[in-house]
């Protein structure tokens, strides 16, 4: 299957607000941000800003952690959630907001060691939530994150 990530710029100018006249994104289900699909950093960072109150900070912090642990990632909003990839490899991981915590996909998770806490009902993805008083340990996440970026990824 091709792969269909891109690093070519995208058009930025409307795109990301919600079609109603540039108003702030529509939150879906548990305060999941409707972003457009689109491929690159400015999706990304649209659909960061648009996270509700503290999952913002923990969004910030996360892309922050995955630009400087796998330079050169590419990115992407596909299904209202931010994904990583490596371009002709494919995606590694994907952030979604729920109700009560930050939900950090890793793609082929089950490959990674030590495993991410929470299985999921594909047995090679692996999650890792992140609740609004939680300290995650960033060594760790950083460390899932280069495993997972060193794997083939996950190509729709």
């Amino acid at each position: 299957m091709a792969n269909k990530m891109s690093t070519k710029p995208t058009k930025v100018a409307g795109k990301f607000a919600a079609k109603r006249g540039g108003e702030k994104p529509i939150l879906l289900a548990g305060g999941n941000p409707q972003i457009a699909k689109a491929d690159g950093d400015a999706p990304v960072q649209a659909y960061i800003a648009a996270m509700p109150g503290w999952k913002s900070a923990v969004g910030q912090r996360l892309d922050a952690l995955i630009v400087h642990t796998v330079p050169g990632v590419t990115k992407a909003v596909k299904w209202n959630s931010p994904l990583y990839g490596i371009e002709g490899q494919g995606w590694f991981l994907g952030i979604h907001c729920l109700t009560k915590y930050v939900k950090v996909a890793f793609f082929r998770g089950a490959s990674l060691t030590p495993v991410p806490p929470v299985a999921s009902k594909d047995m090679n993805i692996r999650y890792f939530h992140i609740h609004e008083d939680d300290q995650f340990d960033e060594e760790l996440v950083a460390s899932w994150i280069r495993q997972a970026a060193g794997l083939p990824g996950w190509i729709p």
